[in-house]
C-alpha cells in the first residue's frame, strides 16, 4: 500500500471542506465515498442550501456574493450578529451547546462563507423563502439572507469540481469498515471497495461520513421506539459507520445521542431522499396553519417562532401522534403565503368548500374532533391584532391549549386545504468528543487519539433538542476546515 498523508472518509460538505483544507497545506489527500458517483455527496446533496452565519450588515454579505449597491441600499437585509447567533443557538439548545464548539462555529462562520466562495461556491439572495415586501420595501427575516446557488447539490458539485482540480483523489463505492489501529495511533482504514477488501494507510484520518439517521436499528436503539418508522430525508448511506469505527477503538461519545433533526414531511414520501423531487416533500409553512392529529386535535403551538427555529423538532412531535401522521390545515387567506413545494404534484393535498367537507376527506381523522377544535380555535383568535407574516406579529389565541402565539387566523375563508404529513429525519445529534481547535478525536479518558479527526454530523456537543435552520452546512464547513488543517499538520509532523 502507498502511504497517504490524509485520508478523508465521506464526501459531503464537511468531508469536502476537510479535504480542501488539508490540500491547502500541500499534502496528498484521498477521499473514500461509500456511494456511487451518482449517489455521492452525503446528506449535503439533500440540503435546501440556506446557511446561517454571523454578519453585521450588507457589507459582510457583499464579501460572499455580488449585491448591486442600489439593491444593497433599498433592501432591509436583517442581521445576524455574533451575539444574535449565540442567542439563537443557546436558546434552541436549552443552553446545552458546548461553549468552545459554539464559539468556533459562530466566530469563524463568516470567514468560512468567504472561503467557500473562494472554493467556487456561488451564493445568491434568499428571496424565495426568507423575504417579503413590507410597506413597499423588501425585508429579509429569519437571519438567513443567502443560500447556495443550486442548493445542496450545487454546493457539493462546486466543492467536488474544486477538489478534483486540486488533485484530490476520490474513491467511489468504497465503504469504510474499520480503522487500522495499533493501540496507540490510527494508521489507516480498512474498506470494502466494489465488493473487495482494500486497506488504505495514512498518517491522519478524518471521519466525516455522517450520523446514523439512515439506520433504523440504531434509530430505535438511541432515539427510542417508533423512530424506525420515520422517513429519511437524505442519503441512505449514513448508517453510523464512522461512529461505530471510532467507538470500537475507544473514542469518547459526546452530545445528545437521543436527539435528532426531524421535520414535518410528506406522509407518502419515499423511504429515503429523492433528488428527482427537490424540496417536494418539505412542509415548512405550518406556522400559517393549524396542525391536526388523528383525534382531530391540535398538539403544538404552530406559531411560537419562525419555522427556522421549530421545524427541526416538530417532526418528532408529529411522530408522537397516533398513526405517526398529522394534517396541516389552511384557508384561502394564507394560500398565497405557502412555500412553492405545496403546489407540487407529489403532494397529498385535499381541498373543500366547507370545513365539514374537509373533515370528511381527512383520512384517519376524527371528524367531530376536528370540527370542535376548529370552532374553539376560531373563537380564541385575537382578531384585534393585525396579521403580519414577516414579523412575529403577536396575533395569538386566548384561552385554549395549546395556544398559537403568532400568525393566528380563523379558518373561515374557503376553499380550505389540508396536507398530510409525517416525520422526516435529517440527521442525528450524537457524535464524538473532539479537541475544538483541531478536530482531533478524544478517547474516553479525554486524551487525543493520534491520527484521528472528525467533522460534520459526527461532531458531538453542538446541537441538543433542537436546531436553528441553516447551521448544519456552516458547521460542516467550519469544522471540516478545522479537521482538515489539523490532520494535515499532524501528517506533516509524522
Amino acid at each position: 500500500m502507498q502511504q497517504l498523508d490524509v485520508l478523508v472518509v465521506g464526501k459531503g460538505n464537511a468531508a469536502l471542506c476537510a479535504a480542501l483544507s488539508a490540500r491547502e497545506k500541500s499534502v496528498r489527500v484521498v477521499m473514500l465515498e461509500a456511494a456511487s458517483v451518482d449517489e455521492s455527496g452525503g446528506n449535503s446533496r439533500f440540503a435546501g442550501g440556506v446557511m446561517r452565519f454571523a454578519y453585521d450588515s450588507v457589507a459582510d454579505l457583499q464579501r460572499i456574493t455580488d449585491i448591486p449597491d442600489d439593491e444593497a441600499r433599498n433592501t432591509d437585509w436583517d442581521s445576524n450578529t455574533r451575539d444574535q447567533f449565540y442567542d439563537d443557538l443557546y436558546h434552541v439548545t436549552s443552553f446545552r451547546t458546548d461553549p468552545e464548539l459554539s464559539e468556533i462555529l459562530v466566530t469563524q462562520s463568516l470567514d468560512a462563507m468567504v472561503w467557500l466562495r473562494n472554493q467556487g461556491t456561488r451564493f445568491v439572495p434568499n428571496y424565495r423563502h426568507q423575504s417579503a415586501i413590507v410597506n413597499g420595501k423588501r425585508k429579509f427575516f429569519g437571519r438567513m439572507p443567502l443560500w447556495v446557488s443550486g442548493g445542496g447539490p450545487g454546493l457539493v458539485q462546486a466543492l467536488t469540481d474544486t477538489a478534483v482540480k486540486n488533485g484530490i483523489e476520490i474513491c467511489y463505492e468504497t465503504r469504510a469498515v474499520s480503522l487500522v489501529y495499533d493501540g496507540e495511533r490510527v494508521l489507516g482504514v480498512k474498506t470494502k471497495s466494489r465488493g473487495k477488501p482494500v486497506e488504505f494507510r495514512a498518517r491522519a484520518v478524518v471521519l466525516a461520513c455522517g450520523g446514523f439517521e439512515a439506520n433504523p436499528e440504531w434509530r430505535t436503539r438511541y432515539l427510542g421506539p417508533g423512530w424506525e418508522l420515520a422517513k429519511v430525508r437524505g442519503t441512505r448511506f449514513n448508517v453510523g459507520d464512522g461512529l461505530r469505527m471510532a467507538l470500537e477503538i475507544g473514542a469518547c461519545p459526546y452530545g445528545n445521542w437521543s436527539g435528532r433533526h426531524a421535520v414535518s414531511w410528506e406522509r407518502y414520501a419515499p423511504e429515503f431522499g429523492d433528488l428527482s423531487l427537490p424540496e417536494s416533500s418539505y412542509r415548512h409553512s405550518y406556522p400559517m396553519s393549524i396542525m391536526i392529529n388523528a383525534d382531530g386535535k391540535r398538539f403544538v403551538d404552530e406559531g411560537v417562532e419562525f419555522y427556522n427555529y421549530t421545524y427541526a423538532k416538530y417532526g418528532a412531535e408529529v411522530l408522537k401522534q397516533p398513526g405517526q401522521f398529522a394534517w396541516q390545515v389552511f384557508d384561502a387567506k394564507v394560500k398565497h403565503l405557502l412555500r412553492p413545494e405545496y403546489g407540487d404534484k407529489a403532494v397529498t393535498r385535499i381541498t373543500a368548500n366547507t370545513l365539514e367537507e374537509l373533515a370528511s376527506k381527512m383520512e384517519g381523522v376524527n371528524s367531530q374532533g376536528f370540527l370542535k377544535s376548529v370552532r374553539e380555535f376560531n373563537a380564541a383568535v385575537r382578531t384585534d391584532i393585525q396579521f403580519n407574516h414577516a414579523v412575529k406579529d403577536g396575533r395569538c389565541t386566548a384561552g385554549i391549549e395549546p395556544p398559537k402565539s403568532n400568525w393566528a387566523n380563523p379558518l373561515d375563508t374557503p376553499p380550505f386545504e389540508a396536507y398530510a404529513t409525517t416525520c422526516g429525519i435529517t440527521f442525528t445529534f450524537g457524535g464524538l468528543r473532539i479537541v475544538p481547535a483541531t478536530g482531533q478525536v478524544l478517547d474516553t479518558n479525554f486524551h487525543p487519539i493520534p491520527g484521528l479527526y472528525t467533522a460534520g454530523e459526527m461532531v458531538g456537543g453542538l446541537f441538543y433538542f433542537n436546531y436553528p435552520a441553516g447551521t448544519g452546512l456552516v458547521s460542516g464547513t467550519v469544522f471540516g476546515r478545522v479537521a482538515g488543517a489539523g490532520a494535515a499538520t499532524a501528517a506533516l509532523a509524522a
